[in-house]
């Protein structure tokens, strides 16, 4: 099986065929811009990585339960030929599929997900709604608000950081500082 990189032109139009919500789109695309922020400082593909964070949920609004997603969504990327590397991250960011995350790739997939969502939660109660106007500190305190973005998960907030091996804080400020610079494809 052919295992090269589609273009981000593929992987958009997979993203839409899939995914009609344009939250869910938004999403895609502000893991998308986390990844290749990340890639990017840790001198690594920013394309795979970017494409990992724009697919790794373009299943979820047909299969939203855990018995398919992610798995009907990887099913469909080996038939594309999406690399392995890439479909294996997008298992482990869901940690109930049991799928370790062992790549530099999948830690960075799981790290962002959640986080990047919570972000963008705290940009949309500032009175600004925007990225530019959320820091650390609120985030922070936001994360102790257990009925603030209930459907985030602390635990996966933190469990990212550490596995990735940085402290929370600065986990938070350079996921805060990758949102930021796409923030107007984001609208916020």
């Amino acid at each position: 099986m052919n295992e090269t990189l589609p273009s981000r032109e593929q992987a958009w139009k997979l993203l839409c065929e899939y995914t009609t919500k344009p939250g869910l789109r938004k999403h895609g695309l502000g893991v998308e811009g986390c990844m290749r922020a990340f890639a990017r400082r840790a001198g690594e593909n920013e394309e795979l990585w970017g494409l990992t964070g724009l697919l790794h949920d373009f299943d979820y609004e047909r299969w939203p339960d855990e018995e398919n997603h992610p798995y009907r969504g990887i099913e469909i990327l080996e038939q594309l030929g999406y690399p392995e590397i890439m479909r294996t991250a997008i298992l482990g960011h869901a940690p109930y599929t049991g799928v370790a995350r062992e790549t530099a790739l999948a830690k960075t997939l799981f790290a962002v997900d959640e986080l990047s969502g919570f972000i963008v939660a705290v940009a949309l109660i500032k009175p600004s709604k925007k990225l530019a106007d959320v820091d650390v500190h609120g985030v922070r305190k936001r994360l102790k608000e257990k009925a603030f973005a209930r459907g985030v998960s602390r635990e996966d907030v933190y469990a990212g950081a550490e596995e990735l091996g940085v402290p929370l804080d600065e986990h938070i400020e350079a996921t805060i500082s990758a949102m930021q610079a796409i923030s107007a494809e984001l609208g916020l």
